[in-house]
């Protein structure tokens, strides 16, 4: 079926639709031409003239004013010419009503008033036994079915705009679930790169150093190997941690712990088995801190030692945690080249300093990094309670 409507370059809902217009001048046909079978006289001139009430309702999805012109002035022949021939004007209320649905605003009003001419016949006011209730029915009905026409086209107008909503809505969801998306992909790569370089990065050191130690120091050998294991171990742990919130997140909905700054001890235990020297030092009373903080704080520190390790050739370093009424102020120092390698990494924008910079962003804080005066490197974090717990 829907390849012979193609065949008459039709759509098959385009077709569908003309079908059922056919249909439905067939179906006013019916009562058109009834009167004729029982009439005593029919004129040609009358047949032609109700064939005009039903023809056009062929096209009355295509042209709707065209098509109510075109019944309405038949209708008024028809009402003029052979009075009997149409008992109501059915092609007219059709066209009225198909007007009202499908239309174009601007053309409403005039298609309706010509109809409604055409179906108050002519003769109700030129012959004598017509009386006032004949003429208000003929009146009512062209009206009524233009109320109709009305009344479905605002019913499909709210149902085409109640899908549009939906559709949109549908379209935000979905927007909505990328940029989620989008984001957990970047939060879970800001942390295999902290993970990985950190552990990396003690690893290739000690490593390095191994072969020297070996000759030189044969206990301190011993020292120098388990810290290179205990860093993979590390790795391999904060990696089940890291990787196994897709499977916890899609299966419960819940996160799988994350180091946070109650970690940090352990943290220095691990870089200061290098042979850069850590410190760690706490000022003020601690506070608990939200989730992201408490993320965001063991981070920057890990981002930074790794730093220093990686680029700074430095010896000794520190790590100060300042709690005041407002705002936990985290500092790494070290003594390395802060002109050199570590600035470098800095300024050069290295995915985990900027996600030292994302992640103090997203708490509210601010973070900067550079050189100290002295010699060695600094980075410096402010992460306030306020903006952290709002």
């Amino acid at each position: 079926m829907s390849d012979r409507l193609r065949g008459f370059g039709l759509s098959p809902r385009a077709g569908a639709g003309r079908l059922v217009d056919v249909l439905v001048a067939a179906a006013v046909a019916v009562p058109v031409f009834v009167p004729f079978a029982t009439a005593p006289e029919v004129s040609p001139l009358g047949v032609v003239f109700n064939l005009g009430t039903v023809v056009p309702l062929v096209w009355r999805r295509r042209a709707p004013f065209a098509v109510a012109l075109a019944v309405a002035s038949f209708a008024m022949a028809v009402s003029l010419y052979d009075r009997p021939g149409q008992a109501l004007q059915y092609g007219a209320l059709v066209a009225v009503y198909t007007l009202a649905d499908l239309g174009r605003y601007r053309w409403q009003r005039w298609g309706f008033i010509a109809v409604l001419v055409a179906t108050i016949p002519p003769g109700a006011l030129l012959i004598k036994d017509n009386d006032a209730a004949e003429f208000m029915f003929t009146l009512l009905l062209p009206m009524t079915a233009f109320l109709l026409g009305t009344l479905a086209r605002t019913a499909r107008e709210r149902s085409d705009a109640l899908v549009e909503r939906s559709a949109q809505l549908e379209r935000e969801r979905a927007a909505e679930a990328a940029r989620a998306a989008a984001e957990e992909r970047s939060r879970i790569a800001r942390d295999m790169h902290d993970v990985l370089a950190h552990a990396v990065s003690i690893m290739v050191v000690q490593a390095e150093a191994g072969p020297v130690v070996v000759r030189t120091d044969p206990d301190r050998a011993e020292r120098v190997f388990d810290a290179i294991a205990d860093a993979g171990r590390d790795a391999m742990a904060q990696l089940r941690r890291t990787l196994g919130v897709l499977k916890e997140e899609q299966d419960h909905g819940v996160r799988a712990p994350q180091p946070t700054i109650g970690a940090l001890p352990e943290l220095v235990e691990h870089v200061d088995r290098t042979q850069v020297r850590v410190r760690l030092t706490v000022e003020g009373a601690s506070r608990a801190l939200p989730a992201d903080a408490d993320l965001a704080a063991y981070r920057i520190v890990q981002e930074a030692l790794t730093n220093t390790v990686k680029h700074a050739n430095a010896r000794e370093a520190e790590v100060r945690l300042r709690w005041t009424d407002h705002e936990l102020e985290i500092t790494v120092t070290d003594d390395g080249q802060g002109g050199g390698g570590a600035d470098a990494g800095w300024r050069r924008g290295g995915s985990g300093l900027i996600g030292i910079r994302e992640r103090v962003a997203a708490c509210g804080g601010t973070a900067e990094a550079g050189p100290r005066p002295g010699g060695g490197f600094r980075v410096l974090a402010r992460l306030p309670f306020a903006a952290v717990t709002a």
